[in-house]
């Protein structure tokens, strides 16, 4: 099972049935409040009719199609949809089948444009420490989670790290954080280091999720632009977990006002109903690759064979189409006031350590106990017991509730997490 103690879990599984809107139902007929909206993937909640009717209509009339020299209407009409949402000229789109390949081909993509313009010595990327980009090598070797890339190997060669943006005097910020944008200047000094004209992308989260919701000093994004254009670096956001609606707008790009070069994106593409990745990347980037290629050259030599599957494409039409009609990223924008006063409530509780909340996100750190990532683990299991699904990585949770959450849902959620606390709590 994947990021999971396997023995722990044979010993006491958590086995869930079927789901409908805020809840899972578990093995044993209770309802389980779902706090992190899947995993990040269900914005508009679980089995929403219109899209599992789309996927129903899809799989009578085609089921897949060959996506090497062949194509059907469903990934052109998404891949339009999909551009109508990103911002400014990110307007070419590739599909993959999740956040893990959709990086993996924004490097791929990087290193092409580079390699089209003449400029093939650009092959350093620059990554961030506690980034999270999936679980291929190229995400794992940009990424900065020590746990993850433990006991395989050194991967990638030429990736650096920026430090983590984010401050002790931080702690307890709502939103962005006033102090840090210094950390940005990691990046020049990696350019003063290797060359500028050696690296071809710096990849980052607008907000670093998996680590547990590190949200960008305020001018932070802006500096990283700002560097990545004076040396010709393209600048890539790995979406998978902000885009489409997460931080109150289509992509996290809009809510800080930085537009990259490359987004990556996956998760609630299809509102998690089926596994699906995208990347979009400014036309300049699609037209540098392809110049000067004549209709019988492969411009990128690149692809899976789900890309654009059917049946997927269906599922994210049908998806973005609920959340355009639901206004659920607007809805997303006025809940998050009162979601963050929710989370911030537990700040009372001396076994909490840190809080750090921005739009529909949250990440919440406890006091460790003897070991580390034990009390994560037992409070965990404790709101499952209590009927609550509960994100936990570490001695860290995060609340990502489906923009569908009613006030009251959220309130459900915060008392059971501090009553599921109380053991240790004062």
């Amino acid at each position: 099972m994947p990021f999971t103690a396997n023995a722990g879990f044979h010993a006491d599984p958590r086995m869930i049935e079927r789901a409908e809107g805020m809840y899972y139902y578990a093995a044993d007929g209770r309802q389980i409040l779902d706090s992190c909206a899947g995993l990040y993937t269900h914005a508009a909640g679980h089995c929403h009719p219109d899209i599992v009717a789309a996927v129903e209509e899809q799989l009578r009339t085609l089921d897949y199609a060959m996506a090497f020299q062949f194509g059907h209407p469903g990934a052109f009409e998404l891949a339009e949809k999909v551009a109508e949402l990103t911002p400014d000229n990110l307007n070419k789109v590739f599909f993959t089948n999740s956040g893990s390949e959709a990086v993996e081909t924004s490097l791929k993509i990087a290193l092409a444009y580079h390699a089209a313009r003449g400029e093939n010595q650009r092959t350093r990327f620059v990554g961030r420490e506690k980034g999270y980009h999936g679980v291929n090598f190229g995400g794992l070797s940009v990424g900065g989670i020590a746990r993850n890339k433990n006991g395989f190997g050194a991967g990638l060669p030429h990736v650096h790290h920026m430090r983590n943006a984010y401050l002790p005097e931080s702690r307890f910020s709502k939103g962005q954080p006033e102090a840090g944008m210094e950390f940005a200047d990691d990046l020049e000094q990696i350019v003063q280091t290797y060359g500028g004209d050696t690296i071809a992308a710096c990849i980052v989260e607008p907000i670093a999720g998996s680590a547990g919701i590190f949200v960008p000093p305020q001018g932070y994004l802006q500096r990283l632009r700002e560097i990545c254009d004076a040396h010709g670096i393209l600048l890539i956001f790995d979406e998978v977990i902000c885009g489409f609606g997460r931080t109150g707008k289509a992509f996290g790009a809009h809510s800080f006002g930085v537009t990259p070069d490359i987004i990556t994106m996956a998760k609630a593409l299809t509102n998690g109903t089926i596994p699906m990745g995208a990347v979009a990347c400014d036309i300049a980037l699609y037209d540098a690759i392809a110049a000067g290629k004549d209709d019988r050259t492969i411009e990128l030599f690149h692809g899976y064979t789900y890309s654009g599957h059917p049946v997927a494409c269906a599922a994210g039409i049908a998806a973005l189409k609920v959340y355009q009609d639901e206004k659920l990223f607007e809805r997303a924008n006025t809940m998050a006031g009162k979601f963050c006063e929710l989370v911030f409530g537990l700040n009372d509780l001396n076994i909490i350590r840190d809080i750090r909340s921005y739009g529909m996100l949250a990440g919440i750190d406890l006091e460790p106990g003897d070991k580390p990532g034990d009390r994560g683990y037992e409070l965990m299991q404790a709101c499952f017991d209590e009927g609550l699904v509960l994100r936990t990585s570490g001695d860290t949770f995060v609340l990502a509730p489906a923009f569908i959450a009613e006030e009251d849902q959220l309130e459900e959620m915060i008392s059971i997490i501090r009553k599921s606390l109380s053991k240790w709590a004062a």
